[in-house]
């Protein structure tokens, strides 16, 4: 069993872990400081100085190749223990009655997104209010930035994540790979997310490419159709407000705001498929009006006329 000093030497241990996590909260949650470093402090000693220690070598991991990476329970225990205290007005979630379609299938959840909060927020919910099984087998697809920072690569080990290369028509990196790199790369993605699929995880995925600046939904990229290719998949539609201001994109802390999550009925990823002729811009523009009919009026953006007319 490895002690907590072995665990600090990876950045990691109980202290300043904790210091990190308080600092980060202190702007908005001043008064209750004191109940967030005991409530860590509990979650961290019952999970154990091992389970410290795997944290830390995680975190000390930048994410350098292009593949899959497993959550970390302590990470998540951490993360479920601050939900409460983060989202200070009762969050919702809506829909949880089309979960019961996709238990135990391959499942491509895809979601519009405004913030790097959107999959931590989704996985909470789920586990909150009824999604508990899909929130165990979730694996987001992630850019990235979220591996760039450690605070970043904590919040992306509260699920399993799959790094995928973004092209400069996307990325806000100043390092932009050459699209012949992109392909390869996102090539091998595809592999790697299909055989997850096999494996019984689900999939998060937000098509966009990049977080909206203005809320309003982008035009969701064709590339994303190629996620759906694994036999007997379906698709589940979820539409996020509030998240824009929770953690907005050029502040570093987290701010008091109501959020709704949407979840639309299962969409089957063939049926679909044939329906549009093969045409992958056609799936996920069929897709995006299917998030867009779950999103209140102002989030609809490139989807909003047409979901005005059905």
């Amino acid at each position: 069993m490895q002690s907590d000093h072995s665990a600090s030497q990876t950045g990691c241990g109980r202290d300043p872990l904790i210091a990190a996590i308080t600092a980060f909260l202190a702007r908005d949650h001043a008064p209750a400081l004191g109940e967030i470093r005991a409530s860590l402090q509990r979650e961290i000693d019952a999970a154990g100085p091992e389970a410290l220690a795997a944290l830390g070598h995680r975190l000390a991991d930048p994410g350098t190749g292009w593949s899959y990476y497993p959550s970390d329970p302590l990470a998540r225990r951490i993360h479920r223990a601050l939900a409460g205290r983060v989202l200070q007005h009762a969050p919702a979630l809506l829909g949880t009655e089309h979960l019961a379609a996709v238990a135990g299938k391959p499942v491509v959840i895809v979601a519009n997104h405004l913030s790097y909060s959107d999959a931590n927020l989704l996985e909470v919910l789920l586990h909150q209010f009824g999604g508990g099984a899909l929130a165990e087998r979730l694996t987001v697809i992630a850019g990235p930035k979220v591996y760039s920072s450690l605070r970043r690569r904590f919040s992306s080990l509260c699920f399993g994540t799959i790094k995928v290369p973004q092209s400069s028509g996307v990325s806000t990196d100043e390092a932009v790979m050459n699209s012949r790199d992109v392909a390869l790369a996102a090539r091998r993605v595809i592999e790697i997310a299909h055989e997850r699929l096999r494996l019984g995880e689900a999939l998060l995925v937000f098509a966009e490419g990049t977080r909206s600046r203005t809320g309003e939904m982008q035009r969701l990229l064709p590339g994303v159709a190629r996620y759906l290719g694994s036999p007997g998949t379906l698709v589940l539609p979820v539409g996020i407000a509030g998240t824009e201001a929770l953690f907005p994109i050029d502040e570093g802390s987290l701010n008091p705001v109501r959020i709704e999550v949407r979840i639309g009925p299962a969409i089957d990823a063939e049926a679909l498929r044939q329906r549009c002729g093969g045409s992958r811009q056609r799936v996920m523009d069929t897709i995006g009006l299917a998030i867009a009919a779950v999103l209140p009026a102002e989030y609809r953006g490139a989807y909003a006329s047409a979901s005005r007319e059905g």
